[in-house]
């Protein structure tokens, strides 16, 4: 299980890490394995989609099981499934990279990170480095 300090040490690193890095304003949110919200922190700036933005990364991870990246890759081939996915959804699925699952040393999904406000692939990053300051192990899925 995901606690509230290990998701809320993850928001930290991953907003300091934005920060170090020259990212535009950042939010990040963290779901627990059912898509349930635990931390949610918008920077100064982020705007105001940003939210539902970085949810949406995290909980179509969840919901496919893989995190975005992975899904970026799929809906480029499969254009059709995803819009129907969408409509499934509620528009909950944002398939590009930002939506990073976490697991446990065995792999176990704990939960997953979702980060929006820079260019996909910084967002990514900023969610790995969050998962990893954490102590634990970050999958954005295929292609990394």
């Amino acid at each position: 299980m995901l606690s509230l300090a290990q998701a809320s040490t993850v928001v930290d690193a991953a907003l300091r890490h934005g920060v170090e890095h020259g990212c535009e304003p950042l939010t990040v949110a963290v779901l627990d394995p059912g898509g349930h919200l635990l931390v949610l922190k918008r920077q100064d700036g982020s705007a105001i989609l940003r939210p539902q933005i970085a949810q949406a990364k995290a909980w179509g991870a969840l919901g496919m099981g893989r995190g975005t990246r992975a899904l970026a890759e799929r809906a480029a081939a499969a254009p059709a499934f995803f819009a129907a996915l969408a409509a499934l959804s509620d528009g909950r699925v944002v398939p590009v990279p930002g939506g990073v699952l976490v697991r446990d040393g065995e792999g176990t999904v704990l939960g997953a990170v979702g980060v929006s406000g820079d260019n996909p692939d910084n967002d990514e990053a900023c969610a790995v480095f969050g998962i990893e300051h954490a102590g634990l192990v970050a999958d954005p899925g295929e292609g990394r």
